[in-house]
């Protein structure tokens, strides 16, 4: 799993390189954000904007990696192609996490 990660002020920005967070690859992903993760910050944008398929064992993985994180730092997500925005509104995860258009709204936004 291709995850880059990129420190902008007091916020980790951690884009994911492919176009699918699957069952295949649900592990490596939760496997790489831990590492990425591990980077202290005040915050955390998670961007997938490229990615195009989510099934429940990547939504699983991205809600570990928000359990991860918590209580301290919030995981928010930014760039949500639309067939995944609609597995986290089928879901109802939208109203868990803070959901951004881009990567750019989320850093101008206080958090």
């Amino acid at each position: 799993m291709s995850l880059q990660s990129e420190k902008q002020a007091d916020t980790l920005v951690i884009r994911v390189e492919e176009d699918r967070i699957d069952a295949a690859g649900a592990i490596r992903f939760k496997e790489g954000m831990r590492d990425l993760i591990a980077e202290r910050s005040a915050r955390v944008i998670l961007d997938l904007s490229r990615v195009n398929f989510l099934d429940s064992s990547g939504l699983g993985a991205v809600v570990a990696v928000m359990k991860l994180l918590a209580p301290e730092r919030r995981l928010e997500l930014a760039g949500l192609t639309p067939t995944v925005e609609k597995v986290f509104r089928l879901t109802r995860m939208d109203s868990v996490f803070t959901i951004h258009a881009a990567v750019d709204q989320g850093l101008s936004h206080a958090g």
